[in-house]
């Protein structure tokens, strides 16, 4: 949960200005010593055509009275990203969408005299389904003959992770969770297949690049003396782009990536599954929604079609991005999937444990949906019920959740490899556990179906 007032915990590092809150409200103070590049970046028409494009986030400038710190230049209140998300939470394709997004205002920073000194993944958020710059100050003037300050940074945050979940394994996206600063050319480039020596990009800007920052790196003064003209300093821009838009993942061979086309569910059943949801959530009329278990999106776009932002997550990366590829074919600006295993949900990571938030803290959220998600937590996963609910309250004011009974043949096969010691698994046991944290406001038995939705309110007041 974030705090009402005080500097936020990821924005120390720029010494050029920082973001804070006052009274629950977001604020970024910009310091003197970036007066130049703010009013470059403002004055040459550079702020307005990417906010304009809905590249860069929106900002008002605001009293300079309101400075959290000594030698403000100006106090800008940024329009507010709705959910924040990290990196490793992230499917394939909205890396590559960030990657290119990235590329894509250097290239318009450029036509203006500007260029970007960050080319950090942290620095972007997705906002209405699209990718979205937050950092307004990342620019600085473009000086003739500079190479590009954020070449490594892009390099180890965008293409060396893209990369090997390309060319090597998916699950690879994790290693950004260690290495906050990106992925380490040289470990990418050991962990890259040999055939990626003969792609000229891959060769040119990892393994090259990697062997150059080995040699580079006690010989600083000699590094820095390397110049690079302006159409030198393009085709590296545009070798960039090519080298990200030249890689793809094809989702495939997951357990749950075709889920729904296996599922027990008739169609009376699934129609009337579907109802109950948009019934529940017209009842409690959430402003947000997580959907945990949410597998490629089927009943998130319930919540979405009622205008409702969605935060879709699923531990199967395969289904997350097709979730993501069929938001992004229906411009639907209400569903953000994500890459989270809510047995391992991402930790406070970084500076303190603070810098980068736990999901934890990212909530708790109006509502949330735990649709065919219990039997995996507590049979799959040996979680109690006491477990599961507590872990629920902290989560969410209300809780729209599926009970699927021993009976059921997909119970009945998690069970077909392994001794029931299940023995509390049961209705009157889900019923007495989720009854300590939570009211049961409803509950229907499904259409031909032994399984039950429930409509829970929790009982704290967050």
């Amino acid at each position: 949960m974030t705090t009402t007032s005080g500097l936020d915990a990821s924005s120390f590092r720029d010494p050029n200005g920082f973001v804070f809150r006052r009274q629950g409200r977001l604020y970024r103070q910009i310091n003197q010593q970036y007066r130049e590049e703010y009013d470059l970046l403002i004055n040459s028409g550079l702020y307005h055509k990417l906010n304009a494009e809905n590249l860069l986030i929106s900002h008002e400038e605001v009293d300079v009275k309101l400075a959290m710190a000594p030698d403000p230049y100006k106090i800008i209140q940024p329009r507010l990203v709705p959910f924040i998300s990290y990196p490793y939470e992230w499917t394939f394709s909205q890396l590559k969408d960030a990657a290119l997004l990235t590329i894509q205002i250097q290239k318009i920073a450029m036509q203006h005299g500007i260029s970007l000194k960050d080319a950090s993944a942290y620095n972007i958020q997705f906002v209405q389904g699209s990718p979205l710059l937050i950092d307004t100050l990342s620019f600085e003037k473009y000086k003739e003959g500079r190479p590009w300050i954020a070449y490594r940074q892009f390099c180890q945050h965008f293409l060396a992770p893209l990369a090997l979940m390309a060319r090597n394994d998916i699950r690879l996206n994790q290693l950004s969770r260690i290495f906050l600063d990106g992925i380490p050319l040289d470990l990418a480039s050991r962990l890259l297949p040999v055939a990626t020596y003969s792609r000229f990009s891959l060769l040119s800007h990892i393994h090259l690049h990697a062997r150059s920052q080995k040699h580079f790196q006690n010989k600083a003064q000699r590094a820095s003396e390397r110049t690079l003209n302006r159409f030198s300093f393009m085709a590296l821009i545009d070798s960039l782009e090519s080298a990200v838009t030249s890689l793809n993942w094809r989702p495939r061979g997951t357990e749950w990536v075709d889920y729904y086309d296996h599922s027990n569910y008739s169609p009376e059943a699934m129609e009337f599954k579907c109802k109950c949801i948009d019934d529940y959530l017209l009842e409690i009329d959430p402003c947000q929604v997580w959907d945990i278990g949410a597998n490629t999106g089927l009943y998130s776009r319930l919540a979405a079609s009622r205008h409702i932002p969605v935060i879709s997550l699923d531990v199967d990366a395969a289904a997350v991005e097709l979730n993501y590829r069929q938001s992004r074919r229906e411009a639907n600006q209400f569903i953000l999937p994500l890459v989270q295993d809510i047995t391992n949900p991402s930790p406070g990571i970084g500076w303190d444990n603070i810098e980068r938030m736990s999901l934890l803290e990212r909530g708790p959220t109006d509502a949330v949906m735990a649709l065919a998600l219990v039997h995996h937590l507590a049979i799959g996963n040996n979680l109690s019920f006491a477990r599961i609910a507590q872990l629920f309250s902290r989560l969410c004011r209300a809780l729209i959740i599926e009970f699927i009974p021993k009976e059921d043949s997909q119970v009945q096969r998690m069970l077909s490899t392994r001794e029931d010691i299940f023995h509390d698994y049961h209705v009157r046991g889900f019923e007495e556990e989720f009854s300590r944290f939570f009211s049961i406001t409803r509950c229907e038995k499904i259409t031909r179906s032994t399984r039950r939705l429930y409509l829970l309110k929790n009982k704290t007041t967050f």
